[in-house]
């Protein structure tokens, strides 16, 4: 409950305009501790860099309710673009979209701008061999994401698409046996957005054990789990759960985000197991950067000491 207490107070005090514009005015510097850059160019050498490390990379460009179609379409053109320097770069592109920024909830032509768009997008992606990541968003979302997600996969295959699922919501686990017939790519996360007690469990110890339930779960039906999360304990019983489960260190892989646990990371790496990092990049940086300091005391802290030194 505390810590559902101090997101809710800090996502409150962060959506204020005028805390908005003091840290847009003066926070970049302390941003780009979670966000690599703001061009395609500072991200894909953010890319570089982890590689050296045996790191790889899932790119996202931030952009959250974009409101018109032509900006949403705009936007899709971007992560096209993004997709065209990575190749050009000798990356094999992986990268992240909410289906909102593309116009998720929007009908053109007959049919619903997100999934319109994030067809050219996969489409992009497949044909330099990469994989596009649907985000999940808020609860009202869920539905129509999953079933996009569906239809895409159905289209595309699960080697080009993939969805999250929250674990903070009491609907994830049947959501995710629901989706076993396609044998999806999923990354399993706690959630990151504000929920009521209506829909999402407000205790840690309860998301927390819906994460490791997922995990497990997915794991055993032989499908593959990006396991994203910086909690050591949870990470240290997957390690354990699929060890037990002979289950191969190739059949899933630990997300983390950008800037955080670079240690853990590279330590992950060097142990075997395949750590990819969430690399978020654009200049609608404010949304992500209130998320990330909402999660810890620590962060919010961080974010304090640079805007004092300013």
């Amino acid at each position: 409950m505390i810590d559902q207490m101090y997101r809710k107070a800090v996502l409150t005090v962060a959506g204020q305009k005028a805390i908005e514009n003091a840290v847009r005015a003066r926070g970049w510097g302390m941003a780009q501790r979670f966000v690599a850059g703001e061009t395609p160019q500072t991200a894909i050498q953010a890319v570089h860099d982890l590689k050296k490390d045996g790191i790889m990379a899932n790119l996202d460009l931030l952009g959250e309710f974009i409101e018109s179609p032509a900006q949403c379409t705009q936007f899709a053109d971007n992560v096209i673009t993004m997709l065209d320097a990575a190749h050009a770069a000798g990356i094999t592109p992986y990268v992240s979209i909410k289906l909102s920024s593309v116009g998720q909830g929007k009908t053109v032509d007959g049919e619903d701008l997100g999934l319109t768009n994030a067809r050219r997008i996969i489409r992009r992606a497949r044909e330099y061999g990469g994989f596009v990541c649907l985000d999940m968003e808020d609860h009202p979302r869920v539905d129509q994401t999953l079933a996009q997600f569906r239809t895409l996969h159905g289209e595309f295959g699960g080697q080009h698409v993939g969805t999250v699922l929250q674990s903070y919501l009491y609907r994830t686990e049947k959501d995710r046996a629901s989706l076993d017939d396609l044998s999806p790519n999923l990354r399993i996360v706690k959630g990151a957005y504000l929920e009521p007690e209506t829909v999402a469990y407000p205790q840690k110890a309860d998301v927390d054990a819906a994460y490791r339930r997922l995990v497990y779960a997915h794991m055993q039906a032989g499908n593959y789990v990006n396991v994203a999360t910086h909690d050591e304990s949870i990470i240290h019983d997957v390690q354990m759960y699929a060890l037990a489960h002979g289950i191969s260190k190739d059949a899933f892989e630990f997300q983390m985000l950008y800037g955080i646990r670079r240690d853990l990371q590279r330590n992950l790496a060097a142990a075997g197991y395949r750590v990819r990092a969430y690399i978020p990049y654009g200049r609608d940086w404010y949304p992500y950067f209130s998320r990330r300091i909402a999660e810890t005391p620590r962060n919010a802290m961080f974010v304090l000491r640079g805007m004092l030194k300013g």
